[in-house]
């Protein structure tokens, strides 16, 4: 029964959320979105960001705003009466974090069957520096067997609103759609495939990042792709 109220439910609580946050956004940050137009009107799409912020996920939906993102979250999150509710009826999923977890795969190849936008964080985890950190493969192997092109996007300034004096320091806060990336499927994609689609993912974001969030992904690569030069095969 509680099933049925909340698929009925939580496509309404997802867009009030969603429409609240920008108005929260506005009002209490110099909030600037580039690149939305990246975002297809329909069709399967992975949006895949550097994350800085517990706030990251539902910060990138309202930047992506035309469509519901779905998002896998760590199973923890669940775990918490309150905070897990909210997230369910939010249309998150939980994933194990270090772990093979193929329900959470599962649950992420039949949301992009369906013609979803599902937002991913590469990175696993949020940055406690704010510097963009190595990537885990999770997100190349379900673009790999899903076929469906992968938009770089980049949050920046969203690691200020850990501090409460946010509230009065009105930080910039900055979300960028980049170029989709184009990914052929494969059923059982390699090591050296994910890791190939890894790295250019990776790259992509960075070329849309400022220097002062980048530490491992810099140098003469970078450069290449933010002057839209192909990335060089690892």
């Amino acid at each position: 029964m509680w099933t049925m109220i909340r698929r009925q439910y939580s496509p309404g609580f997802y867009w009030a959320c969603v429409h609240l946050l920008r108005f929260l956004l506005v009002s209490l940050t110099r909030w600037k979105v580039e690149g939305r137009e990246r975002v297809p009107d329909s069709g399967a799409v992975i949006l895949a960001c550097n994350h800085l912020s517990n706030a990251d996920p539902p910060i990138l939906a309202a930047a992506a705003l035309k469509r519901h993102v779905r998002f896998m979250a760590k199973a923890e999150v669940f775990r918490v009466p309150l905070l897990g509710v909210g997230a369910k009826w939010w249309g998150a999923f939980p994933v194990r974090r270090l772990e093979a977890d193929m329900a959470a795969l599962m649950n992420a190849q039949r949301s992009l069957d369906r013609g979803e936008i599902l937002g991913m964080f590469p990175e696993g985890t949020r940055s406690r520096t704010g510097k963009l950190r190595p990537a885990r493969g999770g997100t190349a192997l379900i673009a790999l067997r899903s076929g469906v092109p992968v938009i770089p996007c980049t949050l920046t300034g969203t690691e200020r609103l850990r501090s409460p004096l946010f509230l009065v320091q009105r930080p910039r806060i900055k979300a960028r759609f980049g170029e989709p990336i184009a990914v052929e499927q494969v059923k059982k994609p390699t090591e050296q495939q994910i890791d190939e689609l890894t790295q250019r993912i990776m790259m992509e974001i960075a070329a849309l990042l400022p220097p002062e969030y980048l530490d491992t992904y810099t140098g003469d690569e970078v450069k290449q792709v933010a002057n839209g030069q192909n990335t060089p095969s690892k």
